[in-house]
Order: structure tokens, then C-alpha cells, then sequence
């Protein structure tokens, strides 16, 4: 268990800073309206992004020899506490300003997740039906169909709703890394899960991207981590056999609603907009600012206009 809570931690930092690098790559480029391979491919140019990458390649291969030895639900609520991370990183890199309320939504995640470790029991089963592999390939087509729709989208909201997506792609990554039969090549190109991995990965990743042109990085972050813990880790529970201690399920519990609770108050409440804006701005357009595509009408200085508190 040493073993596994060690690497978890350490994903954590990889991936706080890879958040707040990956938040100055995506808003070095043009702001993209769809869902297109373009938008991976300038990416892939950009020196921040990529490095936030590989910092999220080291994080994830890191958190894959914590998911075989801890469950899955304290590995997705650890790795989530890369939100704290990100947000003092992103004071310091992006000038984000954090209010009482921000750190004490930061607090309460912290707080959650020391609760949630120290209830944390043995790793159930890391083997599921056909049907289970299934499943996961069939949510990864929903999350990138759904991504497709928000992207032609603009605003606060949007950005919430493009990180939740993200997170859940990188949940079904989790859970793929988790069933994924590993006994021969042949096992790997048959297997459903496999795709859902390779898929649902991409897919995380641009839909976060897109989250963090149209939002702050925490808001995106804060966005992922709500859907990347509860989905997976309810999964973990029901399916995979996952769980507490004998007799602290109430103490897991209260953790797990903790950490997510302090993730919801920064995804609702938190500095959305005011880090820096996109270096590229969104095109114009005839759209009012309720929501519908093109978003807010844009200020006589050409930045977004920000709600008002």
C-alpha cells in the first residue's frame, strides 16, 4: 500500500503543474468552435502544452501502478488533489487571484481526501465481463459525441461542462488500465477496453483544452475532477468490489462527499475569469450573451466580458 500511495502523490504534482502549463499551451492558439484533429495538432506544437504533457504521461504512468495496488476510488480522489496543486501554481504562473472561499474549497478537498485514504480498504477485482469492456467503449463515444456539441458553444457554463466530459474520459482511462486484458497482443486488439483507453484519453484531453480556452484552469480542473472521481469511483464500488475498512464506509463516505463538495464550490464559485484571457479571442459574434453559440458579446477592448460579482 506504501508503494501505491507514494506514486499516487507523486501523480498528484505531475499532474497539478501539468494543468496550469496545459492552460497557457491551449491559450496560446486559436480558439477552436468544433471538435477537430486541427486543434491536436497545434497543440502539439506549442511548447507549454507539450510539456504539461509529459508531465501528465509521467503522472499517468505513475497513477497506473497505484490503481493495481490501491482502490480505485483513493486513487481518483488522490490524484484529484492535484487541484490544490494547480491552484497555487496558477497563482503564481497565470496570475490567478484566490479569495477565502477558493482556499477554503481547497481546504475542504484536502480534508476529504485525508479521510477517504485513512478509510480506504483492500483493492477489489481487477476483472470484469464483456459486457463491462463494452460499456466503456460505448460511454468514450458519448463523451466525444457530447464534446463535439459543446464545442461550438461559448461561456462559463461551457467551460464547466467541456471539464466535466474531460474527466470523464480520463475516468474511463482509469477504469480501462483497471479490466484491460493484458495476457497477449491478441487480447489487447480484441479487447473493447483497449479503445476506450486510447479514446477516451484524446478525448479528455481536448475537451479539456477546450474547457480551459473558454474558462480558468482551476474551474476546468476543479470540473474534470468532480466527474473523473464520482463516476469512476462509484464504478470501483458497485462492479468492482472496491471498499473501506470494516466499519469505517461511513468514514469513506463523508470523505468522498468532502473532497467533492470542495470540488463543486470551485467549479460554481470559484476566480472563473479572472486569470489571464485567451491570447487569441473568440470570433465575433451576432449571438447574445445568454448562453447561445458565439457567447458573450465582446468589450470595446476586445476582451470577454466577466460576470459581475
Amino acid at each position: 500500500m506504501i508503494l501505491g500511495l507514494t506514486t499516487a502523490l507523486a501523480a498528484t504534482v505531475c499532474f497539478g503543474f501539468a494543468s496550469v502549463l496545459q492552460a497557457r499551451g491551449a491559450r496560446a492558439v486559436p480558439r477552436e468552435s468544433a471538435l477537430r484533429a486541427g486543434l491536436a495538432a497545434r497543440l502539439a506544437r506549442n511548447g507549454p502544452f507539450l510539456l504539461g504533457t509529459s508531465l501528465d504521461v509521467g503522472g499517468f504512468a505513475l497513477s497506473i501502478v497505484a490503481l493495481r495496488t490501491l482502490p480505485l476510488f483513493l486513487v481518483q480522489a488522490l490524484t484529484n488533489a492535484s487541484l490544490a496543486v494547480t491552484a497555487a501554481a496558477a497563482v503564481r504562473y497565470l496570475g490567478v487571484r484566490l479569495r477565502p472561499r477558493d482556499l477554503a474549497a481547497i481546504g475542504a478537498v484536502v480534508a476529504g481526501l485525508v479521510l477517504l485514504a485513512a478509510a480506504s480498504g483492500a483493492t477489489g477485482r481487477d476483472r470484469a465481463g464483456p459486457g463491462f469492456h463494452l460499456a466503456l467503449l460505448m460511454a468514450t463515444l458519448a463523451m466525444l459525441l457530447l464534446t463535439a456539441v459543446l464545442a461550438r458553444w461559448e461561456g462559463d457554463g461551457v467551460a464547466v461542462g467541456l471539464g466535466l466530459l474531460a474527466g470523464v474520459g480520463f475516468g474511463v482511462t482509469s477504469l480501462a488500465v483497471r479490466v484491460l486484458e493484458v495476457s497477449g497482443p491478441l487480447s489487447v486488439l480484441t479487447d473493447p477496453a483497449a479503445y476506450a483507453l486510447a479514446l477516451g484519453g484524446l478525448g479528455g484531453y481536448l475537451a479539456y483544452a477546450l474547457a480551459l480556452q473558454r474558462g480558468s484552469v482551476t474551474a476546468a480542473t476543479a470540473a474534470s475532477g468532480v466527474s473523473e472521481t464520482v463516476g469512476p469511483g462509484a464504478v470501483g464500488v458497485l462492479a468492482l468490489g472496491d471498499h473501506a475498512r470494516p466499519g469505517l464506509g461511513w468514514l469513506a463516505a463523508a470523505g468522498f462527499l468532502v473532497s467533492v463538495a470542495g470540488v463543486v464550490a470551485l467549479a460554481r464559485f470559484g476566480e472563473v475569469g479572472t486569470d489571464d484571457p485567451p491570447t487569441t479571442p473568440a470570433p465575433a459574434s451576432s449571438a447574445p450573451a445568454s448562453g447561445r453559440p458565439g457567447g458573450r458579446a465582446p468589450r470595446a477592448d476586445g476582451k470577454a466580458r466577466r460576470p459581475v460579482r
